[in-house]
C-alpha cells in the first residue's frame, strides 16, 4: 500500500460537506465497513469495468470500495478530505494498492490523469446547487470517453451537524447529461443500515467525451 497521502491543497479551507465527519470518524469507520462494496453497489456491479483500469474514488472514507476495486485488479486513487477517515482507511486496508490523495469536490486538483471510471458514494449530496455545477464539470474532465461516473445519493433525515442537501436523481442526470454524461442506470434502494426514513439513488452517467 502506498502510505503517501499527496497534498494537493495544502492551503485549502476544510470544505463544508466534510462538517461532522472528523469527529465521527471512528464510528464512521465501523459503519462504513459493515457493509460490503458488492452489497452496496450491487445493482450497478454489471457496469463496474472488468478490465483493470483506473479509477477515482471521491470522498473514499475508510476506503471501502477503493480497496474492493483495487482487489479487481484496478489502479484506484482515493480522494478523502478528513485526515481521520484517511488514517483508518490506511489501517483497515493496509494490503491494498491505492493512492490516496487529501483533496475534495467540487474542484479537484489532481494530476493523475483522466479515469475509466468515477466513484462518488454519499458524497453529491453534500455539495450545494454551485458547487454540484462545478463539480460535474470537472468530473466530466476527469472521465476518458466511454468512461462512468457512478453516483450514489442519499434522501431523508439529515443527521446533526452535517452539511447536506436534498439531491434529486432526475436533477443529476440532467446536469450530467449538460456535460455529455448520459445516464446508463438510474434507480433506487433501501437504506443498507436500516435507519428509518432514509433511502438511496443509484445512477450511473456514461461519458460520451463532448459536452452539449
Amino acid at each position: 500500500m502506498d502510505d503517501q497521502v499527496t497534498p494537493n491543497s495544502e492551503n485549502r479551507r476544510p470544505a463544508r460537506g466534510t462538517a461532522g465527519y472528523a469527529e465521527s470518524a471512528d464510528a464512521l469507520a465501523v459503519q462504513y465497513e459493515e457493509v460490503t462494496f458488492e452489497a452496496v453497489h450491487s445493482a450497478v456491479l454489471h457496469l463496474v469495468p472488468a478490465e483493470p483500469g483506473r479509477i477515482l474514488d471521491v470522498g473514499a472514507g475508510t476506503g471501502r470500495d477503493a480497496a474492493a476495486l483495487a482487489a479487481r485488479g484496478h489502479h484506484v486513487v482515493a480522494v478523502e478530505p478528513t485526515a481521520e477517515l484517511r488514517e483508518h482507511g490506511q489501517r483497515i486496508h493496509p494490503d491494498s494498492t491505492i493512492d490516496w490523495v487529501d483533496d475534495t469536490l467540487p474542484d479537484l486538483v489532481l494530476s493523475q490523469g483522466r479515469f475509466d471510471a468515477v466513484f462518488a458514494t454519499a458524497v453529491w449530496m453534500h455539495l450545494d446547487a454551485e458547487e454540484r455545477r462545478r463539480a460535474m464539470a470537472r468530473i466530466a474532465a476527469l472521465v476518458i470517453p466511454g468512461g462512468l461516473f457512478f453516483v450514489s445519493l442519499r434522501h431523508g433525515p439529515v443527521p446533526e451537524g452535517r452539511h447536506m442537501f436534498d439531491v434529486s436523481a432526475s436533477e443529476t442526470a440532467e446536469l450530467g447529461n449538460a456535460h455529455g454524461l448520459r445516464t446508463a442506470h438510474l434507480g433506487e434502494r433501501a437504506d443498507l443500515h436500516g435507519r428509518p426514513g432514509v433511502r438511496w439513488s443509484c445512477l450511473v452517467l456514461r461519458s460520451t467525451g463532448t459536452e452539449k
